[in-house]
């Protein structure tokens, strides 16, 4: 399977207006792409298109809200009218309710669903038929490692992105069977300092929070447009998001153990927070059209995304430990000596 150079390449970056989606858009346009970027919030689609345009590069928008999917076939269909080909869809948006499940109405509980599930699977059927016309391409959408281990007072949002971990598996089965080489690739992050804590709606009493440690944006901007280059399976961001997948494989009632003691307490922060303040459940928030959120004080870098982008140093380190480990067993055997 191969996927052509970013400078080469036409992507659609859905959710583009904030946190991962903005940056992924601008660092796509940066390294050459043409960029088709949308969401819901035109005020949010006019600031991104003047900043990429503002460094030479070049964007089409357009307004759409994920839950309806003409609207988003629009996204796909617009992008091969202007441009000619769809390489790549990014696909980003997400929302959350943040309150235990008793305390989550009905219909925002299906509301989260269908932004952060449904608006995920639309995504995958409005650009496959022009990826397979094509005969390549990549899809591309941002889970969680929540998709593989869920937070009490996230409910919903975890229940999405389970799900989205269950289409994509099912979607690369039936690509492979059609013998079409598109990459489906899960994006999983860990905590990322974007706005979604804003824009969640809270039953709290405060505004939320997750787990610390943060990353910033750009890491899983960095991580999107690897993978547009590099057919990968999943990519998970953060090293705190490949220990608790490991921690989740080896004992999840160990998992449970832990977030019992520290998961209700670290999603609060100690800011006041209204469940009637403003969310983007229904409608975006202009005023959050912004890359980074509120936790860049928490945020960290992460030594295991580098290795996961150079393979051949990955592969090495684990066969120079593998060596060490064998060597260490034949001295043990023969009395210390090898």
């Amino acid at each position: 399977m191969q996927l052509k150079p970013i400078n080469q390449q036409v992507v659609a970056v859905v959710g583009a207006t904030s946190g991962i989606g903005r940056q992924t858009a601008l660092e796509f346009a940066k390294r050459g792409a043409k960029v088709v970027v949308s969401a819901r919030s035109q005020p949010g689609l006019d600031s991104l298109i003047e900043e990429i345009r503002g460094f030479g590069g070049e964007a089409t928008a357009i307004v759409a809200d994920v839950t309806v999917f003409d609207q988003v076939k629009a996204i796909a269909d617009r992008t091969v009218e202007v441009y000619g080909r769809l390489d790549t869809w990014v696909h980003t948006p997400a929302t959350s309710v943040y309150a235990t499940l008793e305390n989550i109405k009905p219909e925002e509980f299906r509301r989260v669903i269908d932004i952060s599930l449904n608006g995920q699977a639309y995504g995958a059927m409005a650009a496959l038929p022009h990826l397979k016309r094509q005969g390549q391409g990549a899809l591309v959408h941002v889970s969680s490692i929540l998709g593989r281990r869920a937070l009490p007072l996230q409910s919903a949002y975890c229940a999405a992105k389970h799900g989205i971990e269950g289409f994509l598996e099912s979607l690369r089965v039936e690509l492979k069977h059609e013998g079409i080489p598109i990459s489906v690739t899960s994006v999983m992050p860990a905590a990322v300092n974007t706005p979604l804590y804003n824009n969640a709606l809270t039953r709290l009493g405060v505004k939320p929070a997750s787990l610390p440690p943060f990353y910033e944006p750009s890491l899983v901007a960095d991580a999107i447009l690897y993978v547009a280059e590099h057919p990968t399976r999943d990519f998970l961001v953060g090293d705190a998001a490949r220990a608790l997948d490991l921690l989740q494989r080896l004992s999840p009632s160990l998992v449970d153990f832990l977030l019992l003691r520290v998961a209700f307490k670290l999603q609060r922060t100690s800011e006041p927070k209204s469940e009637d303040a403003p969310n983007n459940l229904y409608q975006p928030i202009p005023a959050h059209d912004r890359v980074e959120g509120d936790f860049s004080h928490l945020a960290i870098p992460s030594v295991s995304d580098w290795i996961d982008k150079n393979p051949i140093f990955k592969w090495g380190a684990v066969a120079s430990v593998a060596t060490l480990a064998f060597l260490a067993a034949q001295a043990f055997n023969t009395g210390g000596q090898v």
